[in-house]
């Protein structure tokens, strides 16, 4: 590990919250390579439970969960616990939720997809630096198909009112949906 980052302290204890099944799963292995005690959640009330009952020295939520936001995890672990560290990930990128994120308490946000390494990175940096970028950044065209695609779902997969929204035409955007996700 590089020596601007912090060792894990003794207290490895990290909480997980994702309602993504797979992710999560893929995500605890990865991180208990790496050393740390894991504990997952798949919904707020359940990464609350956790918070509350056992204050992870670290953790990272997803923004957004199917009974609610992400942040409401992350203010239940800043109140029993306010020098963890927190990670906030999100498949919905945007500087108000960043801001937002961070004015709660979160150590740093991540868009998704981001890998162990990106996370663990972010979650070690000591407070006054920066992790480093990360090693395979999403490409211009894969953002704006990551973009396109969250219009879409918000939209109930609604191709005219995507459309509409994202100041394009239908027919394009038909284009775009019907080929394979950018690299």
């Amino acid at each position: 590990m590089a020596e601007d980052f912090r060792e894990i302290g003794e207290d490895k204890s990290l909480l997980l919250v994702d309602d993504d099944e797979p992710f999560l799963r893929r995500l605890a292995k990865a991180m208990e390579k790496r050393g740390f005690e894991v504990e997952t959640a798949g919904s707020v009330a359940a990464g609350q439970a956790i918070a509350t009952a056992r204050p992870p020295a670290y953790a990272v939520c997803d923004l957004r969960l199917g009974d609610g936001n992400g942040l409401d995890v992350v203010e239940t672990i800043r109140e029993k616990r306010p020098d963890s560290r927190v990670v906030v990930l999100t498949g919905y990128g945007a500087i108000a939720t960043a801001v937002a994120a961070v004015k709660i308490g979160a150590t740093d946000y991540l868009s998704k997809p981001a890998d162990a390494t990106d996370i663990t990175n972010a979650l070690l940096a000591g407070n006054d630096e920066m992790p480093p970028p990360p090693e395979n950044p999403m490409s211009a065209d894969r953002v704006r198909w990551e973009h396109i695609q969250r219009v879409y779902e918000l939209c109930d997969r609604n191709v005219s009112e995507t459309a509409r929204r994202l100041n394009m035409h239908r027919r394009t955007l038909q284009r775009i949906l019907a080929k394979r996700s950018p690299r």
